[in-house]
């Protein structure tokens, strides 16, 4: 998920916003002490159907998603249509066909993981993101009702799958906050905000002008070529990896109580999109861990 216009128009970007933080500078990154697992591997894809998934479709015309006004959602559905099991490079796979936004929420309730899978892009590309980068999302610690965002996803932290953009981080959701180290990157859409390490601690927040951290630089491979992605969640921090590479790392993740409070959010579903660009996943496992991989710096 990628917000342009809506967020562009509802707000402004203050200068302070990139205040006191420093410039971005180009950095390689490694993954080390990676946790061991501490029981058996789940397979969250049983490689024959969708009977573990529930899907939810937004608008009939996706170009309504992130406008004040618009129609109803679809609703319950989707699955055999937008979300379906294919053979794909003599595997199988989960195809999103992309034309019709939407969600597929797997019905486990998650904390402590590494979860893994692969993805690849199709060649179908949908208005209105025919034209722009091929966009969909690993969402994880997904709760609340399907469709209270944009009518379309649930609640939840995005993992960004868009290509140049493979593991920024987006909370999804009205106030829902969390916190990366972070340069400023002036080459880069507002709010300009580049995770680093050994940056300044930088909060995003849902549906705000400072609505996500770009990933630390691109790991993803060319279109039409499988992507491994790591995601290892504890409590409510959270380290991003592609392709071997971490590219982001994500801490004190938490949601507003009806008290105004930030509580820790710390457990929830897996999510995947549609969101106009046909994907294809497979091989997608989740396994118990006890604490966080670390991300260092080759000098």
């Amino acid at each position: 998920m990628r917000i342009f216009a809506a967020i562009a128009l509802a707000f402004v970007v203050s200068p302070a916003m990139s205040a006191d933080l420093p410039s971005f500078t180009p950095q390689s990154l490694v993954l080390k002490n990676i946790p061991a697992a501490t029981g058996p591997a789940v397979a969250l894809f049983n490689g024959k159907d969708l009977d573990q998934w529930d899907a939810w479709l937004g608008y009939a015309d996706p170009g309504q998603t992130y406008l004040a006004k618009h129609d109803a959602s679809l609703g319950v559905g989707g699955k055999g249509t937008i979300f379906t099991v294919v053979n794909e490079d003599g595997e199988p796979a989960i195809h999103v066909n992309g034309p019709t936004w939407g969600s597929l929420v797997h019905r486990g309730d998650y904390a402590n993981y590494h979860l893994r899978l692969e993805y690849k892009w199709g060649k179908a590309r949908y208005a209105p993101r025919q034209a722009m980068l091929p966009n969909n999302g690993l969402l994880y610690h997904t709760h609340g009702k399907p469709g209270a965002v944009w009518g379309t996803w649930a609640t939840s932290v995005e993992f960004e799958i868009m290509s140049g953009s493979v593991g920024m981080v987006v909370p999804v959701g009205n106030g829902l906050s969390v916190t990366a180290t972070a340069a400023h990157d002036a080459s880069i859409i507002d709010p300009k905000l580049r995770f680093m390490v050994g940056g300044v601690d930088a909060k995003a927040i849902g549906n705000t002008a400072t609505w996500n951290v770009e990933n630390n630089h691109n790991a993803d491979a060319p279109d039409g070529e499988w992507n491994v992605l790591d995601l290892y969640v504890v409590g409510n921090h959270a380290v991003h990896v592609v392709n071997g590479v971490p590219v982001m790392e994500v801490r004190n993740i938490c949601e507003p109580d009806a008290a105004g409070v930030c509580q820790p959010l710390t457990h929830g579903h897996i999510q995947l999109q549609s969101e106009g660009a046909e994907t294809f996943f497979r091989h997608i496992t989740l396994e118990p861990i006890e604490r966080l991989p670390v991300i260092g710096v080759v000098k």
